[in-house]
């Protein structure tokens, strides 16, 4: 039977691996994954690393090698990111190659203790850029206020930037907007746009965890049955209406003739990236987001658990253009009993950053007892 994942990227969407450790590519497993199921990137976050550094022996002898170096536990940490960057990108550069710089790259998100300080964003970004030293690398960035400026400043200088953190439609178009400007300035000093790459990463799944529970809970205290049932009809459906008005938007934006004149020159569109997309909900189909969102430039970043449901039972088809105009009745809905979906979205970006923040903060937490221990363990021996 042919894998369902290999589909994906004939109908104009790619897929990335929302996960990285350094045994799955030490191993070879994820250039079996590149290979077999047509993975052409790969995503990473703070949670993601905080997980393969801590629940896995993959890092032990690398972080002895550093703390003998006399690195202390935030440096510890960003070398090990880096080279776990690095190795990823050296494995999808041919991919890089072969579609001129289109797809094969890697992310590496700055502190998201950085999500509320341009300045500092935009330094974090530049240092990092620098220090992985491939073209096919991302630096992630929050859609934060103060992120904005910060991505639009380092993609004028050249540094290719995934928007991290983006949940409601007005945010994305602001972030699309930044692209373009960022792009125009380039093109006003002279240099090139052709190689220029970004990708709007929107979450999807938090979206319905959020309203769904308020519609629950509204549902049980409904005065009427058919109140009630209203409430219930609109159960999963936020998420998928909610980026498909996002999806509108970006054709909007990259059809109309502002981005034209920069396409003439070579410019690329910034891809929506649909994140957040394994099922949280037992109800719901386990490829309810994977299959809700396909469509011709996106990228769907999968967690194992979502690559290999829609490898087993995906069903590949454009639907991102299917049911505009239900997705934008559902929100009218939602608005309607009394579900504030800005509020909601606005809400979810800054619980994001705090739930990455928590992450980064335990993980260096993590690396800085595990040095004291090492040390002390060298003293005492």
């Amino acid at each position: 039977m042919s894998n369902p994942l290999l589909e994906l990227p004939k109908l104009g969407q790619s897929v990335w691996y929302d996960n990285i450790r350094r045994g799955l590519i030490t191993s070879g497993e994820f250039r079996r994954m590149v290979e077999a199921d047509g993975v052409s990137g790969v995503t990473s976050n703070p949670s993601i690393f905080n997980q393969a550094i801590t629940a896995s022996v993959d890092y032990d002898a690398a972080i002895r090698e550093l703390i003998s170096q006399g690195k202390d536990e935030v440096d510890i940490y960003q070398a090990l990111v880096v080279q776990d960057i690095q190795m990823a990108a050296d494995i999808l550069r041919p991919i890089y190659d072969r579609t001129e710089g289109r797809d094969g790259f890697v992310s590496l998100e700055v502190s998201p203790e950085l999500a509320y300080e341009t300045q500092a964003s935009i330094d974090s970004a530049r240092a990092l850029f620098r220090a992985l030293g491939r073209p096919n690398v991302f630096i992630k960035i929050p859609g934060t206020a103060q992120g904005i400026p910060a991505i639009e400043k380092c993609l004028s200088e050249g540094i290719n930037i995934n928007v991290t953190l983006l949940f409601g439609v007005e945010n994305y178009e602001q972030v699309a907007l930044a692209y373009i400007a960022a792009l125009e300035k380039r093109v006003a000093q002279g240099h090139s746009v052709d190689r220029i790459a970004s990708v709007a990463s929107f979450f999807v799944s938090r979206v319905d965890t959020v309203v769904d529970k308020e519609l629950e809970e509204r549902a049980r205290a409904a005065g009427t049955p058919q109140e009630r049932q209203r409430l219930e009809s609109l159960l999963g459906k936020a998420a998928i209406a909610n980026a498909k008005i996002a999806y509108r938007k970006f054709q909007e934006i990259f059809g109309g003739e502002h981005f034209q004149a920069l396409a003439k020159k070579g410019a690329r569109v910034q891809r929506c990236l649909w994140a957040s997309t394994s099922t949280k909900n037992p109800n719901y189909s386990d490829v309810i987001y994977a299959e809700g969102l396909i469509g011709p430039d996106t990228v769907d970043t999968m967690p194992q658990t979502t690559l290999d449901a829609f490898r087993d039972h995906g069903h590949p088809a454009v639907t991102l253009d299917q049911g505009l105009d239900e997705a934008q009745d559902t929100l009218r809905q939602l608005a309607e009993v009394g579900i504030d979906l800005r509020q909601v979205t606005d809400k979810l970006q800054v619980d994001g950053v705090q739930l990455f923040a928590d992450s980064y903060r335990k993980l260096i937490d993590g690396l800085r007892e595990k040095r004291q221990a090492i040390l002390a363990e060298a003293v005492g021996g």
